[in-house]
């Protein structure tokens, strides 16, 4: 399946890089909830990898709406950015608040 075909769709995220979690190898805290959509496969041939905005509090597991792609232009593994169903983010706060992790890569929003 082709990333964008995931935008607005409905989509449970499993959270392994909860809001407030410190990062296992860089050890960075995770100021959003950061997880993956079980039985998918990403670019890196992992879980494709989500970033869910809108949810202030760590969360196990969460229902949401694929709004946006972050496509990393230098590395093989996107992004989707769920959000609560009926909210939206400008491209520029989507930016804001992923650069904690997208600083250090190269990529553009994908709609």
């Amino acid at each position: 399946m082709n990333t964008k075909d995931y935008l607005g769709k409905k989509l449970v995220v499993k959270m392994d890089r909860p809001f407030g979690s410190k990062h296992p190898k860089h050890g960075f805290i995770y100021p959003v909830n950061y997880g993956y959509v079980p039985g998918t496969v990403s670019g890196d041939g992992e879980e494709l990898d989500c970033y869910l905005l809108g949810v202030f509090e760590p969360v196990e597991e969460y229902e949401g709406e694929c709004i946006a792609i972050v496509h990393r232009t230098d590395d093989d593994d996107d992004k989707l950015v769920v959000v609560p169903e009926g909210k939206n983010y400008t491209d520029e706060q989507i930016d804001a608040l992923v650069e904690f992790q997208e600083q250090y890569f190269k990529h553009i929003i994908v709609r």
